[in-house]
């Protein structure tokens, strides 16, 4: 991989295209990346006790590794 955890990157492809954030983590095993800020979507959580109600709550997603570029100093 060319990027690591820490890197600033820019988004080359998708519907996030030309967004720049941080790799908040990297799973080589895949070759995805999380990037903070990036590709998030709305998921649905189910409640965990009877008491308590569910939610929808946002979370980021992994994007493929080559449609990733570093961005300038780290």
């Amino acid at each position: 991989m060319h990027v690591k955890k820490g890197d600033n990157v820019i988004v080359l492809a998708g519907k996030d295209k030309g967004k720049i954030g941080k790799i908040s983590r990297a799973l080589p095993r895949e070759d995805m990346v999380l990037v903070e800020g990036v590709n998030i979507k709305k998921v649905h959580q189910r409640s965990k006790k009877s008491g308590t109600k569910g939610a929808i709550i946002e979370k980021t997603f992994p994007i493929h590794v080559s449609n990733v570029k570093i961005h300038g100093k780290s």
